[in-house]
């Protein structure tokens, strides 16, 4: 199950970014950063497309409740971000 933060819709709604994007996004994506140390769960960063767009999802997985949590979304910067959204550009 899908589960999305307080956070995360007011950030989507401020970017314009609506549920079915992120839905799209977390489908065909890919997690391009783990963070198994964060609590109380787990968390990955997702890069997907939500249409013709890129987007960033942080998630955290509740394994035992089997919920997908939705932190944040965004998209990336293409100023911090390499050309494929895929790694952090070096300063």
């Amino acid at each position: 199950m899908l589960v999305f933060r307080v956070h995360a819709l007011r950030r989507m709604a401020r970017r314009g970014i609506s549920v079915a994007e992120v839905r799209q996004a977390l489908g065909t994506g890919e997690a391009i950063e783990a963070y198994p140390d964060d609590t109380p769960y787990p968390s990955r960063l997702v890069l997907g497309w939500g249409g013709p767009r890129p987007l960033h999802v942080v998630v955290a997985d509740d394994a035992g409740g089997g919920q997908t949590i939705v932190i944040t979304v965004y998209e990336p910067d293409p100023v911090r971000w390499e050309v494929d959204f895929r790694r952090r550009r070096q300063p």
